[in-house]
């Protein structure tokens, strides 16, 4: 396929090395004419993907014509917050077969909105639409370890072949028709990720880790359901996969956010220190705001707002989970 990745941010290089892998012609959309072009000489993402060197059949440009002229998928490696901005300016450049592909993992600030619900009120009556999401540190993509993700959408031919797309070598792709328990799955456990790494970081303890993973799968799946999710879903890789992936590995921006609050850190001194977009500092607040728009109750989500957003301390708001009264289970 002629293919194009729109993004070069970390996990959108890694994808465009995935899609080169398999044997796709990839063009990687990066919107600084300047880092394009050094993209493109020195063949190394120096900045968000060190050491890893593109595939001769990855290029890199900066022109939007350019990088989706004959695409027959574009993957839409964009931070959630942008992607509303980045798809409207992008709209009048994309053929009109073009399947879409969303790889940005958040729900929308203000709108409360999914990134497929963006993309579906953005693109109006483009259907060919669909999410990927599932445990996939965007190094270990870039290397070509062993990753197993999910393609969720609406039209079956479309989705079916985005999976087919990305299928192959050391990285394997299942699809799903549930857009809305994969996307709740994979914006919300970025919340989770900072709620285990302040755990984590004040000291905690691994039966605290497994608790509020846990805990935090039943709260992920609580808010899929209120939306119309196949409570199934959150079992899989979208779900319990990503979640224990971004709770517990180093790599996960959002684990280090946590970790770094747990150690008495600003926010403002971590994502300085950062320099990448952390997700669930954002979707704490809209997950946060979903909630209680839909009357589910996300009381790890609660702290975790507590903390970022009202200069709560960590250790009052681990009190106040351990101190909520005793309930059934799967209440």
């Amino acid at each position: 396929m002629n293919t194009a990745v729109l993004g070069a941010g970390s996990f959108g290089t890694a994808l465009a090395m995935q899609l080169a892998r398999c044997g796709h012609r990839v063009r990687l959309w990066e919107r600084s004419p300047a880092r394009a072009q050094v993209i493109e000489e020195s063949r190394v993402n120096e900045r968000y993907l060190p050491g890893h060197r593109l595939d001769p059949a990855v290029t890199v440009g900066s022109d939007v014509d350019w990088v989706l002229e004959g695409a027959e998928l574009a993957v839409l490696a964009i931070p959630s917050q942008a992607l509303r901005a980045a798809l409207t300016n992008l709209r009048p450049h994309l053929p009109n077969d073009t399947i879409l592909c969303c790889a940005a993992k958040g729900v929308e600030e203000g709108s409360l909105l999914t990134m497929d619900e963006v993309m579906s009120q953005v693109m109006e009556s483009h259907r060919r639409q669909c999410v990927i999401s599932g445990p996939s540190f965007a190094a270990e993509v870039a290397r070509g370890e062993p990753t197993a993700v999910v393609v969720a959408g609406q039209d079956p031919q479309a989705t079916k072949r985005v999976a087919e797309a990305f299928h192959g070598s050391s990285f394997r792709v299942y699809h799903s028709d549930d857009v809305v328990g994969v996307e709740i799955g994979g914006a919300i456990k970025n919340v989770m990720a900072i709620a285990c790494g302040m755990a984590d970081g004040m000291g905690l303890g691994l039966n605290a880790r497994a608790a509020i993973i846990t805990r935090g799968l039943a709260e992920i799946t609580r808010l899929g359901v209120a939306k119309g999710a196949n409570p199934l879903t959150f079992s899989g890789l979208a779900g319990m996969g990503d979640l224990v992936l971004t709770c517990t590995g180093n790599l996960s921006r959002n684990r280090r956010v946590g970790l770094a609050l747990g150690k008495g850190k600003t926010l403002d001194e971590i994502l300085e220190e950062l320099g990448q977009v952390a997700e669930g500092v954002v979707t704490t607040r809209s997950a946060r705001d979903l909630g209680h728009k839909l009357g589910v109750e996300l009381p790890i989500t609660e702290q975790v707002y507590g903390i970022l957003y009202e200069n709560k301390d960590p250790k009052q708001a681990m009190a106040a989970l351990m101190g909520r009264a005793q309930k059934h289970e799967r209440a």
